[in-house]
């Protein structure tokens, strides 16, 4: 797996996944929505973790400014 993620798009998806956690926490995010957006967020991590996007490779995307 080659970084295809820079560190914007990183923290991006990170803040993003803190949020949609928020609500689920405080349960304003209830029932399926709250599945469906927290495997979301788990997602953002995953890929925020490891720099890399699995969809970004086949539209050719790459934010990592260092390649």
């Amino acid at each position: 797996m080659q970084k295809n993620m820079g560190m914007i798009d990183r923290v991006a998806r990170a803040a993003v996944a803190v949020v949609v956690g928020g609500l689920i926490l405080t349960g304003t995010v209830q029932g399926i929505w709250a599945i469906l957006l927290g495997l979301l967020a788990v997602i953002f991590i995953g890929t925020s973790v490891v720099s890399f996007c699995p969809l970004y490779k086949p539209f050719g995307i790459n934010t990592d400014a260092s390649k």
